[in-house]
């Protein structure tokens, strides 16, 4: 199994999938177990001189004022984890847990927390051996970090809690001992530096987002077929247009657009069948343009979280110094992951005006609802439903966790940022959005039908031969949930986009 060498720095938004969902192995660099140890140091030199020192011989949050003597720092720890074990909701899927915990690592051995490096290794070792804490979803404010959900993975490093292991949810200290783990016991500073970061909304929307750029290709793809299945004008993708208006996401999509439908015999030119598309095709660049720039500027920020320090309080040994500051704070994340959202959810909103296009005569020369036989047959009337209902509960997903806040903690921590919300929210448009996408995958191709395969683009023509590989042309009536399912498959599996871009190169 290939490994991944952790140094805080450098991790790659790819390297987070390996590991979340390839199961790659992890290891702490040579650099970064320097650093780690010459922090550990600092911190034991002030726990020994008894520095009134917050979050080390302190309390948290409203307590900060409460010394803690040296008798008491390992309960300390224990109490805080415990205490704030306070999640609720399903559980986070196995991925984002793996995810959670690489990035926590990598948070922590940038040598800012003064944790010991033992305690890492038990991180790394249910890392690698596959112990999975159960971290419920809900119950994260997005600031002081993830708190609560966070210190349900601790429990389990702690031997507490619940854990996924081999596939069975059992008790966090059987899991640990059948995996060979030895539980730790968490001294000073320890509980605090595990808990205290953006990891769990970082996880989730950095997983959305690399989800979220294939996903934007793929809907490029299914709009192609879309263009051509309703003899889409070809002039809207002019270089010349786009250039005159110079946004990257606009001009990349036109690029897309044109390669994807290159050789096509069913699209048009502009007044040899009509003058003007309806806007869902006409302007294509720009919609999905605007949602690729916003995507673009949510991977820079999830880029830079993925290797930030997220702790407080913060430790310079190099300084001597320990700054009680607000690095925890998700709000750079909460307004990236809700602009993500928002971007996905109007994805599926121009998706769904197409498959109408499709289906309703009025607005084509196809047959009602693509179908021969109509009357008898319903077609692919409740398609339309489907994507409909998606694309209305995406707009309510879509309303911005960020600008929410409630005080906690007596009111000392009177802002947060409510960004682990925004990242779910993300991840649940995303779900929605891509059940459109696969939704108008497979209309297009019923609508293409109607024309002559044969014509088709040279990208196009390859989505097409997957899709019916797949699902077959709609002759009469039959249940349509199965051949949802199996479309829904070709998009999460990336199937479609590898075929196209084994054909034409690279989307961008």
């Amino acid at each position: 199994m290939k490994t991944i060498i952790v140094d805080g720095n450098n991790l790659t938004l790819k390297q987070l999938i390996q590991v979340a969902r390839e199961g790659y192995l992890v290891q702490i660099s040579e650099a970064a177990v320097e650093k780690v140890n010459q922090s550990r140091a600092y911190v034991e030199k002030l726990v020994t001189e008894e520095q009134v020192v917050y979050g080390i011989t302190t309390g948290f949050g409203k307590f900060s004022n409460v010394v803690i003597s040296n008798g008491q720092v390992e309960q300390l720890q224990d109490n805080l984890i415990r205490s704030h074990a306070c999640g609720v909701g399903k559980h986070f899927p196995e991925e984002i847990v793996r995810a959670i915990m690489l990035l926590r690592l990598n948070a922590l051995v940038k040598g800012y927390s003064g944790i010991r490096l033992k305690t890492l290794h038990n991180l790394v070792q249910m890392l690698n051996k596959r112990v999975h804490p159960a971290i419920p979803e809900k119950g994260s404010l997005g600031s002081s970090g993830d708190l609560a959900p966070l210190s349900h993975m601790v429990l389990v490093m702690m031997g507490e809690g619940e854990a996924y292991y081999k596939g069975q949810l059992i008790k966090g200290n059987e899991a640990m001992s059948a995996a060979g783990i030895q539980p730790v016991r968490l001294t000073s500073k320890e509980g605090l530096a595990l808990i205290n970061g953006t990891q769990v909304l970082t996880a989730v929307g950095a997983v959305t987002t690399y989800d979220a750029i294939n996903l934007m290709k793929t809907a490029d793809i299914s709009a192609a077929l879309t263009f051509e299945a309703l003899k889409g004008i070809m002039d809207v993708f002019d270089e010349k247009v786009h250039a005159v208006r110079n946004h990257t996401g606009q001009i990349a999509c036109s690029k897309n657009l044109a390669r994807i439908l290159e050789g096509s015999g069913l699209t048009t030119k502009q007044g040899e069948v009509k003058l003007q598309d309806s806007y869902s095709l006409r302007c294509l660049p720009q919609i999905h343009g605007a949602s690729k720039d916003a995507i673009d500027y949510v991977l820079d920020k999830v880029n830079k979280e993925i290797n930030a320090a997220t702790d407080n309080p913060l430790i310079f040994p190099d300084d001597e110094q320990v700054i009680s500051c607000g690095n925890f704070h998700g709000q750079p994340m909460a307004l990236a992951f809700d602009f993500l959202g928002i971007a996905l959810a109007e994805l599926a909103n121009s998706a769904e005006r197409r498959i109408e296009r499709l289906v309703n005569p009025s607005l084509s020369e196809l047959p009602a609802f693509l179908t021969e036989k109509g009357g008898v047959n319903s077609g692919f009337m409740i398609m339309q439903y489907t994507a409909a209902a998606l694309v209305s509960e995406n707009k309510i997903l879509a309303h911005p966790a960020s600008v929410d806040s409630i005080p906690s903690s007596g009111n000392q921590e009177d802002h947060v940022s409510m960004g682990t919300i925004a990242a779910r929210k993300a991840n649940e448009i995303l779900y929605n959005t891509r059940r459109v996408i696969a939704i108008e995958l497979m209309t297009a191709a019923q609508g293409i039908e109607f024309s002559n395969p044969d014509k088709l683009g040279k990208g196009t023509k390859e989505a097409y031969k997957i899709i019916r590989q797949n699902i077959t042309k709609l002759e009469e009536d039959r249940i349509m949930y199965v051949d949802i399912e199996k479309s829904i498959q070709l998009v999460e599996n990336n199937d479609i986009l590898k075929a196209v871009e084994n054909t034409i190169g690279t989307l961008i």
